[in-house]
């Protein structure tokens, strides 16, 4: 579609945010019923919390007490998880090509050969990190507040007392993530920051789902404690295991390289926004996502226009020569 990109949607990119003025009802009710009332990466995720919670991370009352065993329980389940879902994905659109170059933001494959990486390899890269600091401080960050939970030191709740907050909860979840992460991430972008911590995960320009969450072992650090809503608002298991599952995993599904998964050529499953492969591919610009509005009320939006191109790199020059200077 042009000499930069193999695909990209229309251009300039919209408006998408829920939080654009004036409201707009109808926008709101379609953004919640394609993201909560449809098979959609989130409500593949409630529903992936809700069979952890049953059936394979320990019960609170397991977690009273530390132990060796349940703790490692919970860091195994995280493991496991990461693999299927990103190694999974790699394998649909990277080994078995299920949809080839079809919606594919950059031309390119995955680098091999190449001494940037760790193991001269992309993927392999990309897969350490995430496997190593990515799980083991997700482990970390939810045995910690499993314990609190177990414990009654951080409050918590059940459907049945409070069905409405409940829903609510894992709907405002994603929502606190989003606004947690653009404030992170403008940290992380800060010259001393990005080049000691933030540049390894920007290695990754052109993304796959093994990218997302490979990160320095500081910006897993910074990252998860998005979790910590968890020790303020009372929350259920099933929520800290939904957003442990949206931070982690899920950051496999935003980072396919891919804007959706095609089914006999049929989009059915949102994946990664142009959105955020235009912060890959030009660094400082749009900081967060596209459900928030901070990008454009704060100057940081990129529409992927050729003079919203030239406006990023003049912003970065002006960052870096303040810190030299």
């Amino acid at each position: 579609m042009s000499r930069e990109w193999n695909y990209h949607p229309d251009l300039p990119l919209a408006d998408t945010s829920v939080f654009r003025w004036p409201p707009n009802p109808r926008y709101l009710v379609d953004w919640f019923g394609r993201n909560w009332l449809t098979l959609s990466e989130r409500v593949m995720m409630v529903i992936l919390a809700g069979l952890l919670w049953l059936f394979a991370y320990p019960s609170l009352e397991v977690t009273k007490h530390f132990a060796h065993a349940w703790v490692m329980q919970v860091w195994a389940v995280n493991l496991l998880l990461l693999i299927v879902i990103a190694g999974g994905l790699h394998w649909y659109f990277y080994m078995r090509r299920g949809q080839g170059k079809k919606l594919k933001f950059d031309r390119r494959d995955m680098a091999t050969g190449n001494r940037l990486w760790s193991f001269s390899d992309q993927v392999h890269d990309n897969m350490f990190w995430s496997l190593t600091s990515g799980v083991t401080q997700l482990s970390a960050f939810q045995a910690l507040t499993m314990w609190l939970m177990a414990n009654e030191y951080i409050p918590t709740l059940t459907f049945a007392e409070h069905p409405i907050w409940f829903v609510l909860g894992l709907i405002l979840l994603p929502i606190w993530s989003a606004f947690h992460f653009y404030w992170v991430h403008r940290l992380l972008h800060a010259p001393i920051l990005y080049k000691h911590v933030h540049s390894l995960h920007h290695r990754n320009v052109n993304v796959g789902p093994w990218s997302g969450f490979s990160m320095h072992p500081a910006e897993h650090l910074l990252y998860l404690t998005s979790l910590l809503i968890h020790w303020v608002v009372p929350t259920h298991p099933i929520h800290l295991y939904f957003h442990v599952i949206y931070l982690g995993p899920g950051a496999a599904m935003t980072h396919t390289g891919y804007e959706d998964l095609l089914i006999k050529d049929k989009r059915r499953l949102a994946l990664g926004t142009f959105y955020h492969q235009l912060h890959h591919r030009y660094y400082e610009c749009n900081y967060g996502n596209q459900e928030m509005p901070w990008d454009r009320w704060f100057g940081t939006f990129h529409d992927g226009s050729d003079e919203a191109t030239k406006e990023t790199r003049q912003r970065k020059k002006v960052m870096y020569q303040k810190s030299s200077g």
